[in-house]
């Protein structure tokens, strides 16, 4: 693994020669990741580093039976070793790393199989929320969901993929919302933060398919037919799920064999990195 400050708020946590990037801002993105901010508590300070670690881990970066080392997750994130500890802790009861007496965290297995029951919570919850939603939504609503498939579309065609991501977050965040329902939304919240989405315009054919998926769903919210709206929004959530899957599988691959990953993962600052008031979602 190695290590590195980068100019303008970049640090740099890699394993060989793939290298997971982050920027340092004041707007969290869907993960949880959030920098150092004065006066902040030491329970925001040890979520950041399970939330970093969590999305080094989930990324492929930090690899089954790797060691965490505490000093470097605290330079990275400019914090104290007490709650880069912490946050390992948290981890730990997530299942992501084990602790061995007198030598430190390591990683955990994370299977292919643990990623799909991420995106099957993920699923089931969002299409409750997507039939919901289609019982609720207005002709302005709607009109606003049109518009943002319109310009991820245009992203998607024009190979920007910051704002595929950023207008994918804004429509499934406005079909959440409108579904009135707090309680789903937090727990779709907590799915949501376990999955690194600014590596999403890393993974081969994400793009395409969050501009191709939503047709089947955007036609039955306008149809407002509950039962269509769950169906399609369950499959595109399994959808990405797969795609993730398998750049997961090829990533981890590439780092064990030496290889660097075809892509790399989009800045934590970037367009790609949206708010968390209510949830968004592949």
């Amino acid at each position: 693994m190695t290590t590195a400050p980068r100019p303008g708020g970049h640090v740099e946590y890699g394993a060989g020669s793939a290298t997971y990037h982050a920027q340092v801002v004041e707007t969290p993105g869907i993960d949880g990741f959030e920098p150092p901010r004065p006066g902040r508590g030491r329970l925001a300070l040890s979520e950041e580093s399970a939330s970093y670690v969590r999305a080094l881990i989930m990324s492929g970066e930090l690899r089954e039976g790797e060691f965490v080392r505490l000093d470097r997750i605290a330079a990275d994130l400019g914090i104290s070793v007490t709650p880069a500890r912490e946050g390992l802790l948290l981890l730990r009861g997530e299942g992501f790393v084990v602790s061995e007496p007198r030598r430190g965290f390591v990683v955990a297995p994370l299977s292919p199989d643990d990623v799909a029951d991420l995106f099957f919570v993920q699923a089931t919850i969002a299409g409750e929320l997507a039939a919901r939603a289609a019982r609720r939504l207005s002709d302005a609503d709607l009109a606003e969901v049109d518009h943002l498939q319109d310009q991820l579309a245009r992203a998607a065609r024009a190979g920007d993929g910051d704002v595929v991501v950023r207008c994918n977050h804004l429509l499934h965040r406005k079909i959440n919302q409108v579904a009135a329902a707090p309680k789903l939304n937090w727990f779709l919240g907590v799915s949501v933060r376990y999955v690194p989405t600014r590596f999403f315009t890393s993974i081969a054919g994400w793009e395409e398919a969050a501009a191709h998926d939503h047709a089947a769903l955007i036609e039955a919210l306008h149809r407002r037919d509950p039962d269509a709206a769950r169906t399609a929004m369950e499959q595109h959530i399994r959808h990405a799920g797969e795609l993730l899957v398998a750049h997961l599988v090829r990533t981890r691959a590439a780092i064990r064999d030496g290889l660097a990953p075809a892509r790399e993962a989009p800045a934590a600052g970037s367009p790609a990195a949206p708010p968390t008031d209510v949830p968004g979602h592949p």
